[in-house]
């Protein structure tokens, strides 16, 4: 860059004004050497901050079935937060997203990630159902009316099962279209869901953003 600022005076020496200004071009390629590099830097951040948001933190999950219905519809997305189990145990009631490979079948080709409510927790037994139809837990009735979906049974599925130390027994809000824990009583692994299988606890529907709201877990009246 200093050359070319020479060169394009006649022929000869520089004058004195010019030959007197201190060299722009090294300081100038410089800087843009720092920006460039600074930048760099600001995306890696960047990516390293979304990828560990996704691994660590929280992950938003599309719903392609009617299985939990009325909580969460089918096209709804999910926030699923994945810190609160490094802090407390899975609680009966969690809404929890969980890979199902090889437990349960696939809703749609290609999917293996389910939504489901946690009913039953390791070395409870789970039965239905007691005289008014209810799903019982250690022999005592869970009232299941806040999220049942309307004009269900909780379940016309009769079962009776032990929940295996590090398990699950998974059921959909939407009784009568979710293939969950129960449809999978002959199946090998009985359709318990390990622990470690669970991804995070659903906590909010974030899409569409005219449906967003809460997903609480119920405090149970036995």
């Amino acid at each position: 860059m200093a050359t070319t600022h020479t060169a394009a005076l006649p022929s000869g020496s520089p004058s004195d004004d010019d030959a007197s200004e201190p060299p722009k071009a090294p300081g100038e390629s410089t800087a843009r050497r720092h920006l460039l590099v600074d930048l760099a830097i600001l995306l890696a951040c960047a990516l390293i901050g979304a990828f560990g948001t996704k691994v660590f933190v929280a992950q938003i999950f599309s719903i392609p079935s009617g299985s939990m219905q009325m909580t969460v519809s089918p096209g709804e997305r999910v926030l699923a937060e994945k810190v609160s189990y490094h802090f407390r145990s899975i609680e009966r009631g969690d809404v929890v997203v969980f890979d199902g490979s090889g437990i349960f079948n696939e809703p749609v080709p290609g999917a293996t990630t389910f939504v489901k409510r946690v009913i039953g927790l390791p070395g409870e037994r789970i039965t239905c159902c007691d005289a008014s139809g209810r799903v019982t837990v250690d022999g005592s009735a869970l009232d299941e009316s806040d999220y049942l979906y309307p004009g269900d049974a909780p379940s016309t599925v009769k079962f009776d099962v032990r929940v295996p130390q590090g398990k699950l027994w998974l059921m959909g809000d939407h009784r009568s279209d979710s293939a969950d824990s129960r449809a999978y009583l002959g199946a090998p692994g009985g359709g318990f869901v390990p622990e470690e299988r669970v991804v995070g606890r659903a906590m909010s529907v974030v899409w569409p953003i005219s449906s967003g709201r809460s997903i609480d877990s119920p405090t149970y009246r036995r």
